[in-house]
């Protein structure tokens, strides 16, 4: 009975690739199960052993075994499918020739082995620096220098948090990633919410490129390419930074599962038993969409595409419980038709913060993709 009820669980665990997870507490299991995938394989794989040799419940033991087994490794084979045509869709959206690909730091969208070798990147120390005060609060970046001598390209990384939480540390293997694949990268944190309003993180990253500029010398930043990347709530500020933000040198933005319409947002809110979203909007916002209306606009970047908006690449789960797949969907439309440049990602087993593990199925088509359009976008020196 004990490997039946195990197996059962490993079942409903692989749901979470096919489905939005219910509650807060099983989200952890939604990015856990696709993205290491093997580990949850592996333990399905030992149950099928122990009922093949067994006599009690053995027919039904293997016969979810087996079903469990098919459904945990469809990460693995919707990966290796995703990343079948993305060469074609980068080549489309911004001009990345496979002739380049051997440049890169990752040189395949998806490999199994490279779950359980890793990518390669080397441990690149980081220096922390202040570089701004506002209203009391001493601001921060994390400075991660690029592998590649001289004058570089640089990333400025936002993190996310629902605006009232989280720091710089988030993720950090990407910074290092990046440091590795020749970019100087600047990861800040900002003031939250609910003690700080819309649009005081405009002002820190503002102040953040300030910074960056005046000791682009000594830190061999090339201020005439900056690209930005911000996860969740970061991808929101990047986004609206981007495309409002009016700051010289910005080449290109990579969103993951941001929110870009506020109002769309508010309209839209999160399965409660997830997050009470609406009040995160409140405590950013600073009140309701009738009591801070210009906010709302104000914040909300999918209101100010252009044709003169810069490329784009968002990424996005499809399964996303918190910020609902439907955004990057309605962005990237809006994108098309004033025929800007981007490109959507489409996880379709991701859940939010599917990237996580860099070395599992979306991590690695994330890079792939991400390290692509900056290069693309920089017309970078490897």
């Amino acid at each position: 009975m004990v490997r039946i009820i195990l197996t059962l669980i490993l079942f409903l665990l692989s749901l979470v690739n096919f489905f939005p997870v219910p509650s807060k507490e099983t989200w952890y299991a939604g990015i856990a199960v696709p993205e290491f995938p093997w580990i949850f394989m592996l333990a399905t794989l030992l149950l099928l052993l122990w009922s093949f040799f067994s006599t009690k419940y053995r027919m039904p033991g293997l016969i979810i075994g087996i079903i469990t087994f098919v459904l945990l490794s469809t990460p693995i084979i919707r990966a290796y499918m995703v990343g079948n045509d993305l060469d074609k869709r980068l080549s489309e959206s911004f001009g990345v020739n496979s002739n380049d690909m051997k440049g890169f730091h990752q040189q395949k969208p998806f490999s199994f082995i490279q779950m359980f070798t890793g990518n390669g990147a080397k441990k690149i120390p980081f220096a922390t620096y202040h570089y701004a005060v506002h209203e009391g609060v001493e601001l921060t970046l994390n400075f991660s220098p690029s592998s590649i001598g001289g004058v570089r390209p640089c990333l400025v990384v936002v993190h996310g948090g629902s605006w009232t939480r989280g720091d710089n540390s988030e993720i950090a293997a990407v910074n290092n990633y990046f440091a590795n694949a020749g970019y100087q990268v600047a990861t800040i944190n900002y003031r939250l919410a609910p003690k700080f309003h819309s649009p005081a993180p405009q002002e820190d990253v503002h102040a953040a490129f300030s910074w960056l500029r005046n000791h682009a010398g000594e830190l061999k930043i090339d201020t005439n390419n900056f690209v930005l990347l911000g996860r969740s709530a970061g991808a929101q500020i990047v986004l609206t930074m981007a495309y409002t933000g009016n700051e010289n040198g910005v080449k290109g933005v990579a969103a993951f599962y941001g929110p870009n319409d506020m109002l769309w947002s508010y309209d839209h809110p999160d399965n409660m038993l997830i997050m009470d979203s609406r009040q995160v909007q409140r405590d950013f916002l600073g009140g309701t969409p009738s009591e801070v209306p210009d906010r709302y606009l104000a914040e909300s970047p999918l209101l100010y595409v252009t044709p003169q908006t810069v490329p784009t690449l968002l990424v996005h789960g499809k399964v996303d419980a918190h910020v609902y797949y439907e955004q990057s969907v309605r962005l990237a439309k809006k994108l098309d038709e004033n025929k800007v440049k981007n490109l959507l990602l489409t996880i379709p087993w991701g859940t939010h913060g599917c990237e996580y593990n860099l070395n599992g199925p979306a991590g690695q088509l994330s890079m792939y993709t991400v390290e692509r359009f900056f290069y693309a976008e920089t017309q970078m020196v490897k």
